[in-house]
């Protein structure tokens, strides 16, 4: 059942904490994209290397399990927020000089980075997890859907306002230039996270019981997935992950290689689909609420239909590699995007509604499962998107028909993930924790 143990979010406390997550996603930019085109462009670095960065910082995320357990039992999740967020800009900052490291010294500059990766990870995991399991027991069911919606969608206007404006202020390029923009975007990163969380929790602490003992995390972890319900979920954003980034790697060399579009047409067209994007974010955050809001299978239902949606959309990719040119590809990639922004919206008020389900307080390790499989989730299908074309185009000796095979792939792991979804929505009354035997309420 879930737990209120705390007063309800506010709009303003809710767009507070999305501006923490407009923090992240400026640092995590500016780590996976500038330093990764800096490695491979003025270093001619070989492009795997940064590649297998980015990669591991995936890995060390799945430590969000062990984080979120730290909150449970800290019952405060402000000290892990702002933890992480201080690790993961002072990994940044150390990532930026290993970059410029590796101009002089090529294994030096790497081993700098390998430890400033796992920084960067690390400090993702811990602000981030901590963040979500806030966001799950501070707000209102019914508020769930525009929460999910404006934190994500202020994450992705962090991104967007960091490559903007650090991008703008990186010309001309130097190291020392780099050194600079990268400090500054830590700096303010951190310090919006300081006033973001100031006093959130200090107004409604959840109670102690005094005679409570400590679960172990070991224990915690064997409970969280004996749950039927958080094991199948995990499952769930495993498989809806690799599916949705199986394409980030692939789409843009698709326009290039089978459209003839060029560098500025391809980004162009990515900046179509981020519209659509965010459009389905807005749909499912505006109308969530009240398009079965009011029962409890509204996440479910919009889970399932961006599910679908995108598998649909990646139906007609795949028409559109054996067509060509004339196929309107622009609507097609505008219509990924939509359903794309609806799903993973969807998936998250689905997040913040099953984690506070189920014995005593939880929700940070139940998060911390769930992110480890979208980490999992995210470095495996960027990963095999790629060398599932490049195999393609080795066997069929052509570009076309081995990006169609790789979004055939990607959208039977869509279906896949919406016949996973379905099950999940099961009746309360047929899913029981093995651990308690207590019936949980569907969200």
């Amino acid at each position: 059942m879930e737990r209120g143990q705390q007063a309800g979010l506010s709009w303003l406390g809710i767009v507070r904490l999305g501006l923490v997550q407009s923090a992240l996603g400026s640092i995590v930019v500016l780590t996976t994209s500038t330093l990764n085109r800096v490695m491979a462009v003025e270093l001619a670095l070989p492009v795997a290397l940064p590649a297998a960065l980015v990669a591991w910082h995936y890995v060390v995320q799945l430590s969000r399990p062990r984080w979120g357990h730290g909150s449970d039992q800290g019952r405060r999740r402000t000290p892990w927020i702002v933890g992480g967020m201080g690790v993961l800009a002072l990994g940044a900052l150390l990532a930026t000089n290993a970059t410029a490291l590796m101009a002089s010294s090529t294994w030096a500059g790497i081993a700098l980075a390998v430890l400033a990766f796992s920084m960067i990870g690390a400090g993702v995991g811990a602000a981030g997890t901590s963040l979500l399991a806030l966001l799950a027991t501070r707000v209102a069911p019914q508020r769930r859907p525009a929460a999910a919606a404006i934190t994500w969608i202020m994450m992705i206007v962090g991104i967007v306002l960091t490559a903007g404006i650090g991008g703008g202020l990186l010309d001309p390029f130097s190291m020392a230039r780099l050194a600079v923009v990268a400090s500054g975007v830590a700096l303010i990163a951190f310090v919006v996270t300081l006033l973001a969380t100031w006093k959130m929790e200090r107004p409604a602490v959840a109670p102690v019981v005094a005679a409570e003992v400590p679960t172990p995390f070991a224990e915690a972890l064997r409970q969280t997935l004996a749950d039927p319900k958080a094991r199948l979920f995990a499952v769930f954003v495993l498989v809806s992950m690799v599916a949705y980034s199986a394409q980030e790697l692939i789409l843009e060399p698709f326009a290039g290689l089978v459209f003839s579009m060029t560098p500025g047409q391809s980004t162009q067209m990515s900046g179509v689909q981020n519209g659509g994007v965010l459009l389905g974010m807005v749909l499912v955050g505006a109308l969530g609420g009240f398009i079965g809001g009011k029962g409890r299978g509204w996440m479910r239902g919009w889970t399932i239909a961006g599910c679908v949606g995108s598998a649909a959309m990646l139906g007609l990719l795949t028409a559109a590699a054996a067509i060509g040119p004339s196929w309107p590809i622009l609507p097609t990639v505008f219509g990924l995007g939509f359903f794309n922004g609806m799903f993973a919206v969807a998936a998250i008020g689905s997040m913040m509604g099953l984690a506070g389900q189920g014995e005593g307080p939880r929700e940070g390790i139940r998060m911390g499962v769930w992110g480890a499989a979208q980490a999992l989730g995210f470095a495996a299908g960027g990963f095999l998107g790629a060398v599932g074309v490049d195999i393609g185009r080795g066997l069929m000796g052509a570009d076309a028909p081995a990006f169609g095979l790789v979004f055939t792939l990607e959208a039977g792991l869509f279906l896949a993930s919406a016949i996973i979804a379905s099950r999940i929505g099961a009746p309360a009354s047929s899913v029981a924790s093995p651990v308690t035997g207590a019936r949980h309420v569907q969200a």
